[in-house]
C-alpha cells in the first residue's frame, strides 16, 4: 500500500493568537490523522518535533515516499493580523505536486469559512517542496497571527485531519474509510494463500499474500472487503476468509 512521508512544523517560535504555536497545532493535526491514514491503508513515517525542516527534508529524501506531506500554518508578516485563507503550495514543474495540491485546496474549500481565499500557490524557495524526491506538496492551513483563523483551526482539528487524508485517498486512487476499532483475527481458507490487493477489487494489484492460519490486524471492515496488516504489508483481503 501507499506510504507518505508526514512533517507536521517544527517551529514552536510561531506564536498563535490566543496562546499555543504553529508546531503544536500543526502536530496535534497529524495525531488526528493517524487513525484516518490506517483505517484507509495509507502508511506513514513522521518526523518529530525535535527535528527540523532540514532535517526532515533528509529523512524523506532517505526512504522511497509516494508523496511528501508538510502540515503549517502562516502569519502574514506585517504583525497586523489582518491576511486569511490557506494556501497549497507545490513545485511548479512537479505535475503530480500540482495534482496533489490541486485536490487539497478542492477539498479545504469545503470546510474553510471562506473557500474564495483557498489558493494553489507554486514555488520553487520552500525546502520541503523544491528539496525532497518525493512528490511534495506544503499546506498552510490558515493564518495562525489572525484571530478568526487560529480558532478555526483550533474548533476543527479532526475535521481538518480528515479532510487532507480524503484528498490523500483521491491522490492515491484508494477508498476513503473512517476509522475503527483494530483488531486481530486469523485468515481461514481452504489451504492456500489469502491475497492481499492494493484495492477492494479481485482486479486490482495484488501486493502480498497471507498463509492459512496466520494472525492479521485489521484496520477497517467495509462490505465483503477488509483493510489488514500483515508482516508489513497493508492492503484490502476479502472479509470471507477473516474469522
Amino acid at each position: 500500500m501507499p506510504i507518505i512521508y508526514l512533517s507536521p512544523s517544527t517551529q514552536e517560535f510561531n506564536p498563535y493568537v490566543g496562546g499555543g504555536n504553529e508546531e503544536y497545532y500543526m502536530n496535534l493535526i497529524a495525531d488526528a490523522m493517524i487513525p484516518y491514514l490506517t483505517a484507509s491503508g495509507i502508511q506513514y513515517v513522521r518526523n518529530t518535533p525535535e527535528m527540523t525542516a532540514a532535517s526532515s527534508i533528509r529523512a524523506s529524501n532517505s526512504g522511497n515516499y509516494d508523496l511528501h506531506l508538510a502540515l503549517h500554518s502562516n502569519a502574514s508578516g506585517s504583525g497586523s493580523g489582518g491576511a486569511t485563507g490557506s494556501e497549497v503550495y507545490y513545485y511548479p514543474t512537479s505535475e503530480n505536486g500540482k495534482r496533489l495540491a490541486d485536490i487539497i485546496a478542492n477539498n479545504l474549500q469545503t470546510i474553510y469559512y471562506n473557500p474564495g481565499m483557498v489558493k494553489t500557490v507554486p514555488t520553487t524557495s520552500l525546502g520541503e517542496v523544491a528539496r525532497v524526491r518525493a512528490p511534495s506538496v506544503l499546506v498552510e492551513i490558515a493564518y495562525h497571527d489572525n484571530p478568526t483563523d487560529a480558532q478555526w483551526i483550533r474548533d476543527n482539528i479532526n475535521t481538518i485531519a480528515a479532510n487532507l487524508v480524503l484528498s490523500l485517498t483521491e491522490y492515491l486512487g484508494i477508498p476513503f474509510n473512517q476509522p475503527q476499532p483494530i483488531y486481530t483475527t486469523n485468515v481461514s481458507t481452504n489451504g492456500s494463500d489469502l491475497n492481499i490487493r492494493y484495492n477492494p477489487s479481485l482486479s486490482a494489484q495484488i501486493i502480498g499474500k497471507v498463509p492459512n492460519g496466520a494472525e492479521v490486524t485489521v484496520y477497517a471492515n467495509l462490505p465483503d472487503w477488509a483493510v489488514i496488516g500483515y508482516n508489513g504489508i497493508i492492503g484490502y483481503a476479502s472479509s470471507r476468509y477473516l474469522l
